[in-house]
């Protein structure tokens, strides 16, 4: 079995962030990195953020950091990872890549202790830059600039030391004398020694000051002093004439500014009132923002809020008094961006990410704490209090999903759609979410009208070439035309010159400013002026299709014959040549006109006998033949759409200009064919099914481009998106007929009729492979099943060390009660008198602001039934007594009085640390009543362990309580015991069963085959795994068959041989003599892993599904940082030597960015076998054409061959 591995989408989680001015020029860019992805996102005009490139590195990113040589105009990009290297990058604005510009190899590859790559910092004038690892070693590479001015890099040079563990590194801004870099230090060397822990308990953190000698060329140790033993994070303090230099040490519960020979300043952090005494406040993020004349941080703590820090100086640049004002909360987040542009980005650690506006700069001093007022008692400094608010000086413009982390994941059709929905799981405490994900474009509908019958067509025009807007909207019916003038409101024109008593076929801007309608009787010419030029067909034929673009016409007379028209200089239409075609014509398009040309050169024409031709239009040899071609069914809409030429830019791949010819026939599939510029001749064509209905093709305008619209049984867009054709589905209705649409409202819309409506309606986000559908949750959500009779959700949510919704509710009245009279709490009395009758919107809600903190050995945890059509919850149970429910499958018992009943699996009193233990478990039974909406307890039985899996089998139910497997009956009290296996090694985390095999999943162990032997009433293992594993994921796969995830980022297939399996089954006693006898501490038997692959990311979920019709079956995965990926079984032998050669030569030719060796990612726990990298291949379309060529000659192909290789397996998965 060969796979090809598939990233559907994305990680949408963010590791760490930053920003400057990457493409040059005055904007500023985000550069996210998202694990193993590196993104450049960037503000547009409205605030929305936009991906100008998105690159997998094939390793893990663990720091980023920019820096400016001095007097350059534009910023480099220092990456850390796991590759052992150091690597700086440049942005390509001409060919939109990154470009290595330097890498230099240090250590070993891998995320290690002792090799750099997880600390990051730079001197604040682009002078050098350190990398450091969490122990040990840290090295000063020096960057300058040579006469060509091109970035240079020196040797390292060493800062190590050993038994140092280092916490966090920065660059201090000491203007242009020598660079320094600050480090907070502690050394472990005593503790190693000391076998008391006396030694341990006294280790004390250092701040330490390098300094790089540019002259002598080494880093000596200038000063270390030391510091609190709870500092975690150093922010640099402007310098060099811009502020006094130095460093802000982030510690609990403190902010301290420290500096070389200048006093300490602290302040203390202010504190949340409702915060338990015993917690701490740590900053996790922080930003700093620059003016001329002043600068002040934002720092953010752990539980979201932000506080604004600034510092007084006096004359001679010493700081007198540190200030810290509470400023806003929102989600915490693992990095926060401020741009020039007045924008705070804030990378959410779970959750979906935002972007911000700053309203104010937080100026009120209602919280302050300060460090001249820092009070010291018996106890320690005094705190200072207060009580988050509603946003205030921020304000969010826009957001960015993330499905970070998912942790679980169905394939389920529940609504009967055309292809299946997946639902996930997502995100942690306040911020968690189901999210209903449908491969699609996300739509927003603008407006939708009811017309007076049932239309046919629609069409948009301007009153002249150069209006920014539509002018009318034009739909036609079945014996009248409707014409509607478009301006602050859309409504009904009588005066426009459009002949509404009949039908219409084409309604069109001709030449510079005036209007063409096409009708079965004849052409009518509207000029600007008023004056109407009628054409009237001869005789008794009627129009029956027809083709224009802004110079020529070509209609379809029914019998067959082609009239072609042209714009002659005075704005009359005259008609140039007719042709006799041999039967009817089933459809016509004109390409556009090339600009600076009078005339389009090409017409294509399909018949009903299944051939489409291309006609001249010239005048030397007009509507003469110049190329054919048969399809498998009659076209039923063409589309000829030319893609302009690009040399890179924002859309990445150069291409000459070219001529696409769509077509769209009868049986669903739509033929993509290249035309050749100069001959006329198709090649490359290219197919795909899109549905049941015939597609209707029709051109729309995205981002300024052209683009193509087909309305089969669902609407999909083909675009040009990053230097790809993506061709996907929106997620919309089905629709009739479309025209692109822009007013001052909407100025890149689509209009479209369906049913008796008109809808208006835009397409967001360009580039996503799925849309969401987001339902809020309550605590984090663990695991869920689908009811597939019921079609509902049953959801298990819980959350340590937090409180239960009554126990949160009953305090924040206190709060707020207590809050009424103190000068923070004027929010809420000023609320309390305007809400009196209707409900008071909820001045804290819990995604903002977070869970209020409990003791950590607290639970909250509920059970939801969840309708998703609805997307309402339908029962909600709570559970008591500090349970939290952490198992669940639905069963049917022998004794069938209950029908499907519900089995949820909870601890009580559970905690980790120390170790793991808990005061006992228990079995709930639910029933599900008035037809599976709620649910009701039937009974609980207590178990002695956690039961951490449950599954269905044969009528019964198997429960694995830690190393036990077991097997319960239903009884009238409680659930009975029936069999028991006690020999597994660790705890059951997965059941799968199949016929009387039972598939049982191990935490550190791997998979354990285990069969029941009904007549014995007994359990035993007849084969295992010989290789550890952390499962993380498991999933049947077929009889002998099992797929598995590891906690380290693997996912494995492993199978029982065929000989052994068939003997197990063969033997009367089912291997059991050989059982006793066991093998490698373990069963007789062993399985084979026949599949391995390294993801790079926790997998958290596997499914087997199908996501497009009559597609091929694929093994879906999703992980921690919200990834979405495939692995296809490849069906041909022929199939997997191309692709194997694609990956060997990409792997040559086009080495992974951050320098980590591409089979060495893949192979990074177990060697890679029998995997393909589809992310990988698909880097070849963004190769320089020469590259393409290159690989392709090797490979015996044509680049073109290539790219339709990888768009048709791309299109079998998705």
């Amino acid at each position: 079995m060969y796979l090809y591995s598939l990233s559907l989408q994305r990680a949408t989680g963010i590791v760490c962030a930053t920003y400057g001015n990457f493409v040059g020029g005055k904007t500023q860019e985000i550069v996210v990195a998202r694990g193993k992805v590196l993104d450049i996102l960037r503000p547009d005009d409205n605030g929305k953020l936009q991906t100008l490139l998105s690159v997998e590195v094939f390793g893990a990113i663990r720091s980023l950091v920019q820096f400016r040589l001095t007097g350059s105009q534009k910023d480099y990009i220092v990456v850390g990872s796991d590759s052992g290297r150091i690597v700086i990058l440049e942005y390509n604005r001409e060919k939109n890549t990154l470009d290595k510009v330097h890498q230099e190899t240090f250590g070993k590859s891998g995320c290690r202790r002792i090799v750099p790559g997880q600390y990051l910092a730079v001197d604040p004038k682009g002078r050098a830059v350190m990398i450091g690892a969490c122990e040990k070693q840290k090295l000063v590479y020096v960057l300058n600039r040579d006469n060509a001015a091109r970035l240079t890099i020196s040797s390292p040079l060493e800062a190590h030391k050993s038994h140092t563990i280092v916490y966090s590194i920065t660059g201090v801004d000491c203007g242009f004398d020598n660079p320094i870099f600050a480090a907070i230090e502690l050394d472990y060397s005593e503790a190693d020694q000391d076998s008391t822990g006396q030694a341990a308990a006294e280790a004390q953190k250092h701040l330490t000051f390098y300094e790089l000698d540019l002259g002598l060329n080494h880093v000596v140790r200038k000063w270390t002093e030391p510091i609190d033993n709870g500092a975690n994070m150093l922010v640099t303090v402007p310098g060099g004439g811009d502020g006094p230099s130095g460093v802000l040490v982030c510690a609990e519960n403190f902010v301290i500014y420290k500096n070389q020979n200048r006093p300490d300043v602290r302040a203390v952090i202010p504190r949340r009132t409702d915060l338990p005494a015993e917690r701490g406040v740590l900053i996790v993020s922080a930003a700093t923002h620059k003016q001329k004349a002043m600068f002040f941080f934002l720092l953010q703590t752990e539980y979201g809020d932000i506080f604004k820090v600034t510092l007084d100086c006096d004359s001679n640049d010493q700081v007198t008094e540190l200030k810290i004002r509470y400023f806003d909360t929102i989600p915490v987040t693992s990095a926060m961006c401020v741009l020039k542009s007045g924008f705070l980005f804030a990378a959410s650690e779970f959750g979906n990410h935002a972007l911000y506006q700053f309203q104010g700069i937080g100026q009120d001093t209602d919280v302050e704490s300060s460090s001249a007022t820092l009070m010291e008692t018996e106890e320690g400094f005094q705190p200072v209090f207060f009580q988050p608010r509603k946003l205030k000086n921020l304000v969010q413009i826009d957001e960015v999903e993330s499905l970070m982390p998912i942790m679980d994941m169905k394939v389920a059709n529940l609504f009967e759609e055309e292809t299946p929905q997946i639902f996930t799981l997502c995100g942690k405490g306040p911020v968690s979410s189901l999210r209903i994900l449908r491969p699609g474009l996300a739509v927003t509908e603008m407006a939708v009208s009811q017309l007076p019958g049932v239309p046919s067509a629609v069409w948009t025009v301007k009153r002249s070439v150069n209006d920014e807007f539509d002018a009318y909207i034009v739909v036609s019916f079945v014996n009248a035309t409707l014409v509607l003038s478009i301006g602050e409101t859309v409504e009904e024109v009588s005066d426009s010159g459009f002949l509404d008593t009949t039908p219409s076929l084409a309604v069109s801007l001709l030449g510079e400013d005036s209007l063409m309608q096409v009708h079965p009787n004849g052409i009518r010419h509207i000029r600007a002026d008023g004056r109407i030029n009628e054409w009237k067909t001869p005789g008794k034929k009627t129009i029956v299709k027809v083709g224009c673009n802004r110079m020529q016409v070509v209609i379809a007379l029914s019998g067959g014959e082609l009239i072609y028209f042209e714009m002659d200089m005075t704005g009359q239409l005259m008609e140039i040549e007719k042709r006799e075609m041999s039967g009817d014509v089933a459809c016509l398009d004109i390409a556009p006109v090339p600009e600076g040309r009078q005339r389009s050169r090409f017409l294509a024409v399909g018949s009903y006998d299944s051939t489409i031709r291309i006609l001249s239009l010239d005048p030397d040899d007009c509507m003469q033949i110049l190329s054919v071609q048969a399809v498998p069914s009659p076209p039923e809409s063409l589309l000829l759409l030319e893609v302009q030429a690009s040399t890179g830019g924002e859309d990445g791949a150069d291409h000459p200009a070219s001529v696409f010819l769509s077509a769209g026939l009868q049986n669903g599939v739509l033929l993509r064919t290249e035309v050749d510029m100069v001959t006329g001749q198709l090649s490359d064509t290219r197919t795909r099914f899109l549905g049941l209905r015939a597609p209707k093709l029709f051109s729309a305008l995205v981002r300024g481009r052209r683009a193509m619209l087909c309305l089969s049984s669902r609407p999909w867009l083909g675009y040009i998106h990053q230097g790809h054709f993506l061709l996907t589905p929106l997620s919309y209705e089905t629709l009739e007929y479309a025209a692109s649409f822009s007013s001052d409202q909407c100025a890149e819309g689509v209009v479209a009729v369906a049913g008796d409506a008109l809808r208006v309606f835009t397409i967001e986000r360009l580039g996503e492979t799925f849309n969401q559908t987001v339902m809020p949750l309550r605590y984090t959500p663990r695991k869920f099943i689908l009811h597939p009779k019921n079609k509902t959700l049953v959801i298990l949510e819980s959350d340590m060390g937090a409180l239960t919704t009554e126990e949160r509710d009953a305090n924040k009245k206190e709060a707020i009660e207590a809050a009424g009279g103190g000068e923070n709490g004027k929010m809420y009395v000023d609320e309390q008198e305007n809400g009196e009758g209707e409900e008071k919107e909820d001045p804290l809600p819990d995604p903002q602001y977070g869970f209020p903190k409990a003791p950590s050995n607290k639970w909250a945890s509920c059970i939801r039934v969840l309708d998703p059509k609805a997307g309402e919850t339908t029962c909600l149970l709570e559970l008591q007594d500090n349970e939290a429910a952490l198992s669940l499958s639905t069963v049917t018992f022998h004794d069938k009085e209950l029908g499907t009943v519900l089995a949820v699996g909870t601890s009580k009193d559970l905690k980790f640390w120390p170790k793991k233990e808990s005061a006992g478990g228990f079995i709930h039974i639910y029933r599900f009543v008035n037809e599976g909406r709620t649910l009701e307890l039937v009974h609980k039985t207590p178990v002695d362990g956690v039961p951490t899996a449950l599954c269905p089998f044969q009528g019964r139910l198997l429960v694995g309580v830690g190393q036990i497997l077991r097997i319960y009956d239903l009884g009238k009290r409680k659930l009975l015991r029936k069999c028991e296996n006690k020999n597994f090694p660790n705890t059951i985390t997965a059941i799968h069963t199949y016929g009387d095999r039972i598939y049982v999943g191990d935490l550190q162990e791997s998979f354990h085959y285990v069969k029941y032997r009904r007549d014995e009433n007994q359990l035993y293992t007849f084969a295992d795994d010989s290789c550890p594993r952390w499962l993380t994921a498991s999933l049947h796969i077929d009889f002998d068959t099992m797929a598995g995830a590891d906690k380290f980022g693997n996912i494995y297939f492993m199978r029982l041989p065929q000989d052994v399996s068939e003997e197990i089954e063969d033997d009367p006693t089912g291997g059991k003599i050989k059982w006793e006898q066991g093998r490698l501490n373990g069963a007789p038997n062993k399985v084979e892993e026949i599949i391995q692959f390294h993801v790079g990311e926790v997998v958290t979920s596997l499914q087997k599904a199908s996501l497009i019709p009559g597609g091929g079956e694929c093994v879906l995965y999703g992980t921690v940082m919200g990834s979405v990926g495939a692995l296809l079984p490849f069906s041909s032998r022929e199939d997997v030597d191309f692709f194997s050669h694609l990956e060997m030569h990409l792997r040559q030719e086009n080495p992974p960015l951050c320098g980590r060796d591409h089979m060495a990612f893949r192979s990074a726990y177990f060697p890679v076998k029998d995997v393909i990298d589809g992310d990988l291949c698909e880097q070849y379309p963004t190769l320089s054409t020469e590259l393409q060529r290159k690989i392709a000659d090797e490979l015996d192909r044509t680049p073109g061959e290539i790219l339709k290789k990888l768009e048709d397996i791309r299109n079998r998965i998705i």
